[in-house]
C-alpha cells in the first residue's frame, strides 16, 4: 500500500505522532447533513472557544486546510484594505503573515527581530504609535526556532494603542495555558494537528463575538471568508459552506477527548515540558548546543546547533531507520536542526532517542 509503517515517532514540529485511538475514531464515513454530525460540529466549536478563554465572550469557526488556510482566513477576514497592520516578524511563520498581507493587498509594515530574539513589546510599541496602525499581528509560539514570544504584554500595548490583536497561536494552543480575553487577542489562528494532537485538515480562528459584525464584507476569498464561513456555521447548526473533511473532524472530536483525560492544557503543557527538559538536558550532555536561551524556549521544539563535522542527514537516516523523525533547521543564521516534543510522545521517548544518538555519535 505504501512504505510507512506505525513504528516511528515523528519528533517534528507537526504533523506529529497521534493516538492509536484518534487514528481509529477516523475509520467511518459519515454524511455531513446528519443531525449528530452537525452537533458533533457545534461542540468542537464550543470547546476551542472555552479552550481559548473561561469567558463567553468567545466563539470559534472552523477552515478547512492546514493552519496557515486559518492564518490566511484570519488575516483576510480581519483586516481591511482600508486599514493598516504591523506584523512582528522574529522567524519564517511571520514573515508568511507578511506574505499573505502582500498578496491580499493589505497595507502592513514589519518590526523585525533576530530569529533568536523574542518580540521586544517597547520596540512594537514605538512602532504602533508612530505608524498609523490599526492591527497588529505576531507568531506567539515560533516554530522556526522554538521561541515563545510575550502575547500578554503585547496585548496591554495593543489596548493602550487602540489596536486590534492578532495571534498565530498554532504551536501554543493547547501546548501553553494562557486566556485570550486576560491576555488581550481579539483574533486568534490554530490548528488540529499541533498540540490538540489531531490530524492535518482543520484549521479554526477563534475571536470575540462582538467583533464578527465587524468582519463583514472584508474577506478577499471565496472559501476562506471568514465572516462568511462564521454565518453559515451559526445559521445551519455546524455545518461547513464546502465539503467538511469527516474523517478529520471525527479525529478532531477525540483528540479534544483525550485532551481532557490528560487534565486539560496545563497537564499536557507539563508532559512537554518533561519532554523537553529531558531533551535539553540530555543533548547538551552529549555535547550540543542550544540556540535559544532558557527563558524564550518554549516546550514545542528544541533547536540545536549543528557540530562542525556532523554530517545531519546521515543521523536523521540513522534515527528514522531506528524508529524516530527529527527535523532539519529552518534558519538563515546558523546551521540547525530541530526536535519537537510534541504529539503522543513522553519522557522514556526521549530517553530512547537520545541513547540512538550517543550511539551514532559513538559510531
Amino acid at each position: 500500500m505504501h512504505k510507512f509503517d506505525n513504528n516511528y515517532l515523528l519528533l517534528t514540529p507537526g504533523p506529529l505522532t497521534t493516538t492509536k485511538t484518534v487514528k481509529e475514531a477516523m475509520a467511518y464515513d459519515v454524511p455531513t447533513r446528519d443531525k449528530g454530525y452537525s452537533e458533533m460540529v457545534r461542540e468542537i466549536r464550543e470547546e476551542l472557544a472555552s479552550l481559548a478563554s473561561a469567558s463567553d465572550e468567545y466563539t470559534a469557526v472552523l477552515v478547512q486546510g492546514s493552519g496557515t488556510f486559518a492564518v490566511e482566513s484570519m488575516i483576510t477576514g480581519a483586516v481591511g484594505r482600508d486599514h493598516k497592520l504591523l506584523i512582528a516578524v522574529n522567524g519564517a511563520y511571520g514573515e508568511r503573515m507578511a506574505d499573505i498581507a502582500g498578496m491580499a493587498g493589505i497595507p502592513y509594515e514589519t518590526v523585525v527581530f533576530d530569529e533568536d530574539e523574542a518580540v521586544d513589546p517597547g520596540e512594537v510599541k514605538a512602532r504602533l504609535l508612530q505608524g498609523g496602525f490599526t492591527h497588529f499581528a505576531v507568531i506567539h509560539l515560533e516554530t522556526t526556532t522554538g521561541i515563545l514570544n510575550p502575547v500578554s504584554e503585547l496585548g496591554q500595548i495593543c489596548a493602550e494603542s487602540g489596536v486590534v490583536f492578532l495571534a498565530d497561536c498554532m504551536s501554543s494552543f493547547g501546548s501553553i495555558p494562557f486566556d485570550m480575553k486576560e491576555s488581550g487577542i481579539h483574533f486568534l489562528a490554530a490548528s488540529s494537528n499541533k498540540c490538540l494532537q489531531g490530524v492535518p485538515g482543520i484549521g479554526f480562528v477563534i475571536f470575540r463575538k462582538d467583533m464578527a459584525e465587524g468582519c463583514r464584507g472584508k474577506g478577499q476569498s471565496l472559501s476562506l471568508n471568514l465572516y462568511e464561513q462564521y454565518r453559515f456555521m451559526e445559521d445551519s447548526g455546524g455545518g461547513f459552506r464546502f465539503t467538511s473533511p469527516t474523517h478529520v473532524i471525527l479525529g478532531f472530536a477525540q483528540a479534544l477527548r483525550e485532551l481532557r483525560d490528560e487534565g486539560g492544557v496545563k497537564s499536557r503543557n507539563k508532559r512537554y515540558s518533561d519532554s523537553q527538559k529531558t531533551l535539553s538536558d540530555g543533548m547538551q550532555e552529549l555535547g550540543f548546543e542550544l540556540f535559544l536561551e532558557k527563558g524564550v524556549q518554549s516546550p514545542v521544539i528544541t533547536t540545536f546547533i549543528k557540530p562542525d563535522g556532523l554530517d545531519f542527514e546521515k543521523m536523521y537516516n540513522y534515527l528514522r531507520d531506528n524508529g524516530f523523525y527529527i527535523y532539519p533547521g529552518k534558519l538563515t543564521k546558523k546551521q540547525t536542526f530541530r526536535i519537537g516534543t510534541i504529539g503522543n510522545v513522553f519522557p522514556q521517548d526521549i530517553r530512547r532517542l537520545l541513547v540512538l544518538i550517543s550511539d551514532y555519535l559513538e559510531g
